[in-house]
């Protein structure tokens, strides 16, 4: 199959035909020709619904111009029969014997070979972004793992990736942060806890701020003193934001993720006054109420200020900035935004402006519903703020008792290092498994099932393979697999390899329309079917030539799970 898509093969050979047999066709039309994995497997493998599309402008009927296709079309070694539904559907059926060899062709690679779309291009991604001096809470795993996914996904196309944090480190709340550490800090539980700490000191110097309007003008004359560069608050403010990617990394680490870039919101701030003179010059600026904003009427948009009366500069104002900065310093293809759905107005006006500044990079917003939790669901609750650390504390907790029970006999360290691959596996399969839009309500029920679409069931599908496979080695010592040829003669061992031969496809779709669950939604196909396929047929008693077949296409299915789930970020110990 090469790097070719078997979907894109197809396509080509009948846009070939439907040349052939229509030469009267435009450029256009035929770009719009395409083979699609059936909707029903009951009527064929692949369809191409072409001819519906085409009737009007040909004005003929689209079952006449699918027959015409069908009876002149050339011979694909790919295809078993070609047939004519419905008013013009064509069915593709695949040939069993080429699928086979397809699969001997994928199955001989260490990894699965995948289109390298993105060769030569390059993509930023902007997600996680927690704020400095406040704890990660549940409402950043979304955003952490959905993008650390996108950013697994597009690397695997060959896309280069500039992973990039753009912490919350710079704005007004610094100036109570300051005043209230002069106060309030306890350095024995700075040492112990130092982003619990200075959230306490901060929460503390606001609550002041509120009864005592000296202690306001105390903290803005604290963070004017902090932007013009006072030595002594740039020190404090530079530990505090020391202290908090070191315990973002260490959350980072827990999950597998990985920056190329963390750089907050003040790295672009000497950038500000420059935009804004250069949107003035685009003749994009206008003034109102003192305030200097970009009116986007004509867009349906509201008006977005980029400079405050006072002179202060808003969040459109920054990532204007980062964008122009990103642009300079990467030329990216597309940069890709990856927050929740409450700020969809900010990005659409942020893009507006750049696109009338001329900056044509693509620029995305992937915006993602909120998670909750069921009430009762969760037993560490600090105020009304769910601590993320305490999430995958108790996803570890959780998993332990689940690895203890089917594997008594592993060692303690085993069965910690199992709990960690499952705990957190099931955390984020339970997110990326949703539409990214949909709200997610968490269940533990549902994220540690081992019998649903779950990251425990996809795991434990792996390890129950290699399982088999050690059987195998052990039975026939010294036979190599990769000898024997794969054999599709059973309905269930034809399905699995029809699902099997569109994993590249599918995870060009998933990355395509930003939405990993379309990865989801095809590994647990695969594993259902792998169930029903190692129910319904012999494995190891079956006779040689078949038993090898067979064995081979579990090795394949386990390969594929574990690559989807790597690209996931999941892990996928070798036993559960």
């Amino acid at each position: 199959m090469g790097n070719k898509l078997i979907d894109e093969q197809l396509s080509e050979w009948l846009r070939e035909a439907f040349l052939q047999a229509l030469p009267e066709l435009d450029q256009i039309s035929l770009a719009d020709i395409h083979v699609a994995p059936a909707t029903d497997e009951r009527f064929g493998d692949y369809q191409c619904n072409a001819a519906m599309g085409l009737a009007k402008k040909l004005k003929r009927r689209p079952r006449d111009i699918a027959e015409s296709i069908v009876s002149s079309v050339s011979k694909n070694i790919l295809v078993k029969r070609l047939e004519v539904a419905g008013p013009g559907f064509i069915n593709i059926h695949l040939c069993p014997d080429q699928l086979g060899t397809e699969l001997m062709g994928l199955a001989t690679d260490d990894e699965i070979t995948l289109p390298q779309v993105g060769a030569g291009q390059t993509i930023v991604i902007d997600y996680s972004s927690p704020n400095v001096a406040k704890p990660m809470h549940i409402g950043h795993i979304r955003s952490t793992v959905i993008g650390n996914a996108l950013d697994r996904l597009h690397r695997c196309l060959g896309y280069r990736v500039i992973a990039d944090n753009h912490l919350g480190d710079w704005g007004t709340q610094f100036g109570l942060l300051i005043l209230g550490y002069r106060h309030f800090v306890d350095l024995e539980k700075l040492e112990q806890s130092p982003i619990q700490e200075l959230e306490r000191i901060y929460v503390r110097s606001y609550e002041r701020s509120q009864d005592d309007p000296d202690w306001l003008d105390k903290a803005r004359n604290e963070l004017v003193r902090l932007q013009r560069g006072d030595p002594e608050n740039l020190k404090l403010w530079e530990s505090f934001v020391q202290l908090s990617v070191q315990e973002f990394e260490r959350i980072y680490q827990r999950l597998g993720v990985h920056f190329d870039l963390v750089r907050g919101e003040s790295f672009y701030r000497e950038k500000l006054p420059g935009v804004v003179e250069y949107l003035q010059h685009c003749g994009l600026v206008e003034e109102s109420e003192g305030a200097q904003v970009v009116r986007l009427d004509a867009e349906g948009l509201e008006v977005s200020i980029i400079r405050k009366r006072d002179g202060g500069y808003n969040y459109a104002t920054t990532d204007l900035a980062t964008v122009q900065s990103r642009i300079e310093e990467f030329n990216p293809t597309a940069i890709i935004y990856v927050t929740d759905e409450r700020q969809q107005l900010h990005f659409k006006q942020f893009f507006t402006i750049a696109g009338k500044a001329g900056w044509q990079t693509k620029l995305v917003h992937v915006w993602f519903g909120l998670m909750r939790l069921p009430e009762a669901t969760f037993s560490t609750r600090q105020g009304n703020v769910i601590k993320l650390e305490a999430l995958l504390d108790e996803a570890e907790e959780r998993a332990l008792k689940l690895v203890q029970m089917a594997s008594p006999d592993m060692s303690p360290e085993e069965q910690q290092a199992v709990a960690q691959a499952v705990g957190i596996g099931a955390v984020k399969y339970a997110d990326l498994s949703q539409n990214p839009q949909s709200l997610v309500t968490f269940t533990w029920e549902k994220a540690l099932a081992m019998d649903g679409n779950s990251a425990p069931y996809l795991q434990y599908a792996v390890a129950r393979i290699g399982s088999v496979l050690a059987k195998y080695e052990a039975l026939c010592p010294g036979h190599r697999l990769e000898d024997w040829p794969i054999q599709l003669k059973e309905p269930a061992e034809l399905r699995l390899a029809k699902i099997l031969i569109r994993f590249p496809a599918v995870v060009l779709r998933a990355t395509e329309l930003y939405r990993p669950s379309i990865l989801c939604d095809y590994l647990y196909e695969l594993a259902q079917a792998y169930s029903s396929f190692y129910q319904n047929v012999p494995f190891l008693k079956a006779p040689e030539g078949i038993r090898e077949s067979r064995i081979r296409l579990g090795q394949l299915v386990a390969m594929t799970l574990r690559r989807g789930l790597g690209l996931l970020g999941i892990q996928t110990p070798e036993r559960i």
